[in-house]
């Protein structure tokens, strides 16, 4: 679906001066962002919007700063009203080198009630064709 290049920041550093564990988290969401932010179409309004219902990662190797990485989003699953995301966090210069993956659940719910809703049909068009989401979008 997306890859999305992104700079590793000093002040993502812990006190062990690698990446703290929970920016791998924001990494992923970042990636998320720009790929939504790139989607043709209506995928939230006063109506509907995505929220997370759940996120996994699994950490594969230490990563310091400085570093480029990119983030891969690749759409697993599409539900009635659910996306499942899963993502692999990368050296920009080695795809082998993989820092983390995981995935995350996104559930397209009415803010209004807290229900969810069918998944917008930008949300699932997004998912059929490859994007290049932050510096390097093309479609």
């Amino acid at each position: 679906m997306a890859r999305v290049p992104m700079p590793v920041r000093w002040g993502d550093l812990d006190a062990f001066n690698h990446v703290n564990n929970a920016t791998f988290l924001v990494y992923a969401q970042e990636a998320r962002l720009a790929w939504l932010a790139d989607v043709d179409g209506i995928w939230f309004d006063e109506t509907m919007m995505p929220v997370v219902a759940a996120a996994q990662i699994n950490f594969r190797r230490q990563l310091a700063w400085p570093a480029q990485i990119v983030v891969e989003l690749v759409a697993k699953r599409v539900g009635t009203s659910s996306l499942t995301i899963a993502h692999r966090i990368v050296a920009a210069n080695d795809d082998d080198c993989v820092y983390a993956d995981g995935e995350v659940v996104m559930v397209w719910v009415d803010p209004a009630s807290g229900r969810s809703v069918p998944l917008p049909e930008a949300i699932r068009a997004a998912c059929q064709s490859p994007v290049e989401s932050g510096a390097t979008t093309s479609k």
